[in-house]
């Protein structure tokens, strides 16, 4: 019996760079001990790609007006297709190391409720990844030469026990302001939220927007919106990693260090505790100075 379950809807394989990088994305999560991968979606070239990967592979996703799929039946189709004791929902395009599977083993010994994430490190990949001995070495190494730590927003992979996240809104994969609701509900229901960037490598593959109306980021689509209203609000929305309980480091759970980043996230979360009548923008601008700034300079120009 596998001990993780990845599920994940891919693009479609049409766009040679995008197929490249899924490709190698899917064969890293092959290569990890005990796990198993479903990939979901009727995309072109996917069922083709599972099975030259030799992975799962259901169409039968329920996808919203656009023909975009819904990750509540993303959950679904994993929960009832899938016999592990954690499932693992992730892009497509961010490669994972053995470190990643040390790191689920340690969460689930130490927590029997929780949410795994991390922050991911952006690199250009174009090419096909050899999965050769030493691999993972050799890409860390350019990882570190080229790559870049990502900003603790947005999150490409949630990892969770079967206990939790029953009930998952229909919201649209692929567009933003679902992953921040993880978070938001973790907290919510008092699960731990372990943030293990100190102790793995994710590696997500640099790629453009050319698949989304006119090549503009998920932010600024329709989609969004709705996942919005689905997440209850604006305020549902603004978890990040930074709200993360705790940090694995060295195979323990530690609470973070307190930057000026999470303790001004601090603030805006106990204004917003307490002043809960006031508009969401009013306390942001109290907690978040430099986003305040930037507005006032796009409205009325650098000065």
């Amino acid at each position: 019996m596998p001990f993780i379950t990845f599920f994940s809807a891919p693009k479609p394989f049409t766009n040679p760079h995008i197929a490249m990088i899924q490709r190698n994305a899917i064969q890293s999560w092959t290569l990890l001990p005990d796990v198993e991968v479903i990939l979901l979606g009727e995309e072109t070239g996917l069922a083709e790609a599972a099975h030259e990967l030799g992975v799962r592979h259901i169409s039968q996703v329920k996808r919203n007006a656009n023909g975009t799929p819904l990750i509540a039946s993303m959950f679904e189709l994993a929960r009832k297709n899938s016999s592990s004791e954690l499932l693992c929902i992730i892009n497509a395009d961010m490669i994972l190391m053995p470190d990643f599977v040390e790191a689920a083993r340690r969460s689930h010994i130490l927590r029997d409720k929780f949410v795994l994430l991390s922050q991911r490190w952006d690199l250009d990949i174009t090419q096909p990844l050899e999965f050769i001995e030493g691999w993972q070495n050799r890409l860390s190494s350019m990882v570190h030469r080229q790559g870049s730590l990502h900003r603790p927003a947005g999150s490409d992979f949630f990892l969770f026990p079967l206990s939790t996240f029953h009930e998952i809104p229909n919201f649209t994969i692929g567009r933003a302001g679902w992953d921040n609701w993880m978070i938001y509900k973790a907290r919510k229901e008092k699960w731990t939220v372990i943030d293990c960037t100190p102790s793995v490598m994710i590696v997500h593959q640099n790629h453009d927007y050319s698949h989304l109306p006119g090549g503009k980021p998920h932010y600024e689509h329709p989609d969004t919106n709705e996942n919005i209203r689905l997440a209850g609000g604006e305020a549902n929305i603004r978890y990040t990693i930074l709200d993360a309980t705790h940090q694995l480091v060295d195979g323990k759970l530690v609470r973070p260090k307190l930057t000026y980043l999470r303790f001004m996230r601090g603030v805006e979360l106990l204004l917003r505790k307490f002043f809960f009548f006031l508009p969401a923008p009013m306390i942001e601008n109290v907690a978040r100075p430099k986003r305040w700034k930037k507005r006032i300079q796009k409205i009325f120009g650098k000065r």
